[in-house]
């Protein structure tokens, strides 16, 4: 399907000290070259240093979203004209000698879910076809700030739920490395928007593994940054802790480089950590000697895992001794994690969308109204409930990682499945009976409050991705990026493009 509608190699890096922005020491960028597979660094540092314009970047990845996207269906509302005269505006500011942003000239489409001042944003619903919003989500506004060009938005399932972006406005987003498997979800367009080289970094949000899951899929890299350390505003669960924003890339330091400009407080978020943003615009290293790592690929036999999952993440072991870590089986205690996260799940939807319900129940997929009534079966004592058990999570898994530096399980329990499935209801011979039960390798992480990292790690036999999930301790987002850098650096998986891109 085509939706589209004109609506409106070492990746370390210093920082130029009069510019504040990237500075690749690894050589310079040819113009004539392909511009849509060079890092957000490297395309930054090209920038900055006039090799090429904003104008040719935004044009070389619209070209190639013109070329690629009617095959997978990623980009689902285009800005083309719109992302010209912004890519010019920035020509001139920068020819003018005018301060620039860190993300000056890179095309960036947003996530379905987050709004964005005068250009469609449907939530992947019928009931928002028409939308559009009248201001920037906080995301949109801080990526703009920093210097990125909006060209369009990418798909997402219907209202954002579930892990495999189809919906009835715009259809199913097709993963890039098997055009019959999906691209994951809910961030699935930005993952596959990624893959295909359509756009360098991209925004998301993750509950249950929306930037994780999509990364996984399409072998790209997705961050679920510490709740608060990217600010969300508006947003209806003001208090609530299960559901972050966060960016994807291609690169972790691509990701760094989007977290640097995406976190940081924000007083209109009462979440939001203190810690700037700017303070994750350093070097990456690659040298993790000495981390204590722990390994459990099925969280002690608490999930079950395909073997092709398994077979693809056994050689990160590996991997990380030759690192210089120390590895070994070994799992936190998650009991209650499952009624954690449905509680506060099925608490948050009903929430957001329950008025919803009420006027458009037609409207709505049976999941979707599946959730907001179990959102409404809550009373105080099981609200009650969660929160203790909660508590009690968090001190084991606070208690893990004081013996432990870093967690390793596998970011999905399946590689990509039939894109005309709704979800998987076998995983290794156990029945699947929710939408939400494949995803428990991801959601039971959401609700221990760390920070979670998908890095591509392997392939199945068959040619699909699959990302290792890297955990870190509580708000140690910087550690957590500093080895999966490390473990990207050893393997190279992520280099390895989907076919489509040269169909």
């Amino acid at each position: 399907m085509n939706h589209l509608v004109n609506h409106s190699v070492d990746h370390s890096v210093d920082l130029d000290r009069r510019t504040k922005r990237p500075v690749n020491p690894t050589g310079d960028v040819n113009p004539t070259d392909d511009l849509c597979f060079r890092t957000a660094f490297e395309l930054s540092a090209a920038l900055a240093r006039r090799e090429v314009s904003a104008r040719e970047v935004v044009t070389a990845h619209l070209e190639r979203i013109e070329r690629v996207n009617p095959t997978v269906n990623a980009i689902v509302t285009l800005v083309a004209d719109q992302a010209l005269e912004q890519a010019a505006d920035a020509d001139e500011r920068m020819a003018a000698g005018q301060p620039v942003g860190p993300l000056h000239g890179l095309p960036v489409a947003h996530k379905d879910l987050h709004d964005t001042a005068g250009i469609r944003t449907t939530y992947g619903s019928p009931i928002f076809a028409d939308h559009v919003p009248d201001r920037d989500h906080l995301v949109v506004q801080r990526l703009r700030d920093a210097g990125a060009i909006t060209i369009g938005k990418t798909n997402v399932p219907e209202l954002g739920l579930g892990s495999h972006t189809v919906n009835p406005v715009f259809g199913a987003t097709r993963n890039p490395y098997d055009l019959s498997r999906s691209a994951g979800g809910s961030s699935g367009g930005a993952g596959a928007a990624l893959a295909c080289g359509m756009q360098p970094i991209a925004d998301g949000s993750d509950t249950g593994g929306s930037l994780r899951n999509p990364a996984s899929f399409n072998n790209v890299v997705g961050l679920r940054p510490s709740p608060g350390r990217v600010p969300s505003w508006p947003d209806k669960a003001q208090w609530g802790q299960l559901s972050v924003k966060g960016p994807m890339a291609r690169t972790v330091a691509d990701v760094t480089l989007a977290l640097s400009v995406l976190a940081g407080p924000d007083p209109r978020d009462p979440r939001s950590l203190e810690r700037p943003g700017s303070t994750f615009a350093w070097q990456l290293s690659d040298d993790i000697r000495g981390l204590r790592v722990a390994w459990s690929p099925d969280l002690g036999g608490a999930v079950p895992v395909a073997p092709e999952v398994r077979d693809a993440l056994a050689p990160a072991v590996e991997v990380f001794s030759a690192l210089g870590c120390e590895v070994e089986d070994a799992c936190p205690d998650l009991s209650g994690a499952d009624e954690v996260f449905l509680a506060q799940r099925a608490w948050q939807v009903e929430l957001v969308y329950g008025a919803l319900l009420d006027e458009h129940r037609h409207r709505m997929a049976p999941d979707v109204v599946w959730n907001i009534e179990q959102g409404r079966k809550l009373a105080g004592p099981d609200l009650g409930r969660a929160q203790t058990l909660h508590g009690a999570l968090f001190h084991r898994v606070r208690e893990f990682f004081e013996r432990y530096d870093l967690l390793l399980l596998p970011v999905s329990q399946v590689a990509p499945f039939d894109i005309d499935l709704a979800y998987p209801t076998v995983v290794d011979g156990t029945p699947m009976e929710t939408y939400l039960d494949w995803m428990r390798s991801a959601y039971l992480i959401s609700v221990t409050g760390c920070p979670a990292l998908s890095v591509p790690a392997g392939f199945t036999p068959q040619g699909l991705p699959v990302g290792l999930q890297l955990v870190g301790r509580h708000r140690q987002d910087w550690s957590l990026l500093k080895a999966g850098y490390a473990f990207e650096q050893a393997t190279r998986v992520g280099e390895r493009r989907p076919p489509v891109v040269s169909a």
